[in-house]
């Protein structure tokens, strides 16, 4: 994957600069200042050149420190008129400096601008889901402080996180361009809960099509509400689909068989629990061992407890392994990890 390549401070400050004319406002007091300088040096020579720019600094800040001020009548009169228009083309200055400011700032927080990030998350819509799903990874101490950026049709950024960041409007191709699909690492996709479960989960392929046909390498996973709609998001290169509904119900009639399994799930699931469910590569000194044999050992070295192997970065998943199944290179282990931090 091509990232876009990211611009200098100084690069993007001189286009901000050139954008708002203010090169000009400056060029303005830097010759004001300079031909002052040099007539108060022509008329009164005693005085170095040096020192007459200086004064005509301060006298422009409003500073006035007074150790340098002109005698004559004549170099009195330019100080005066330096007074006048200096001070007149600094406050046009900083007045414009600050409204831009203001509007940039504004722009950003109803989420108008464009952003340059890399290896962040897209999380598109916001709901009840998108609110948990974002609490869960600042709980989690390996996102706290990951760049998440939320796309939804809002006036402004739903929530306080100095992390979040807003791009406001609905899942397209202009859209995701600004939120910087093409150095995101994930895509999370949901669906509008306003609309028809139909039309709910046609938007989400749409956007699962549009974001792979900008990205192909990010990592998509997408919530649907209906299952009959799974293969189609598949077709469209998504990741892992995840079918709200389907989980739910697994998970109460498995409660109602055996109670309290949704407590487990759900405390292995929660980044506000004791342990961690996650997934990290086959350490190499475990390469071509046994699974009953990595097993053990990392329960005895880390107090981790493997539950499955992933074959591929995104092949299959073989849940609770044989005893004999061979650990390969490339492979990673799901386990379950006591919390850090």
């Amino acid at each position: 994957m091509l990232a876009r390549p990211r611009l200098g401070w100084l690069t993007l400050l001189w286009r901000f600069v050139r954008r708002e004319k203010l090169h000009r406002l400056a060029l303005a007091l830097a010759a004001l200042s300079v031909l002052s300088g040099l007539m108060l040096r022509v008329l009164e020579p005693d005085t170095s050149l040096g020192d007459w720019l200086w004064w005509s600094i301060v006298t422009i800040t409003t500073v006035g420190y007074g150790d340098v001020t002109p005698t004559t009548l004549v170099g009195r009169s330019i100080g005066v008129a330096l007074m006048f228009f200096g001070i007149g083309l600094l406050g046009a200055f900083t007045a414009t400096l600050a409204g831009v400011v203001v509007t940039q700032q504004l722009r950003t927080e109803r989420g108008l601008g464009s952003l340059e990030l890399k290896d962040h998350l897209i999380l598109c819509e916001w709901n009840g889901h998108a609110q948990d799903i974002l609490s869960e990874l600042r709980h989690d101490h390996r996102s706290r402080t990951t760049p998440v950026v939320l796309i939804a049709d809002l006036d402004a950024k739903p929530v306080e996180d100095e992390h979040l960041h807003f791009v406001r409007g609905n899942v397209d191709e202009a859209t995701l361009t600004r939120a910087g699909i093409v150095s995101a690492r994930t895509v999370v996709i949901l669906g509008d809960d306003n609309l028809p479960r139909a039309t709910r989960d046609a938007q989400v392929v749409l956007a699962t099509l549009t974001v792979e046909s900008l990205n192909p390498e990010v990592y998509t996973i997408v919530e649907l509400v209906s299952e009959a709609n799974v293969h189609y998001c598949r077709r469209a290169k998504a990741d892992e689909v995840i079918v709200a509904s389907e989980v739910s119900s697994h998970l109460i009639a498995s409660s109602a068989l055996d109670h309290g399994i949704s407590n487990v799930v759900s405390e292995l699931l929660s980044a506000r629990g004791g342990n961690d469910l996650k997934k990290t590569p086959v350490p190499a000194e475990l390469v071509g061992e046994p699974f009953l044999e990595v097993l053990t050992r990392l329960k005895q070295r880390d107090g981790t407890l493997v539950l499955a192997v992933q074959r591929g970065a995104r092949g299959e998943v073989v849940t609770n392994p044989a005893a004999s199944f061979t650990l390969e290179a490339g492979d990673q282990l799901v386990l379950v990890s006591p919390r850090e931090g």
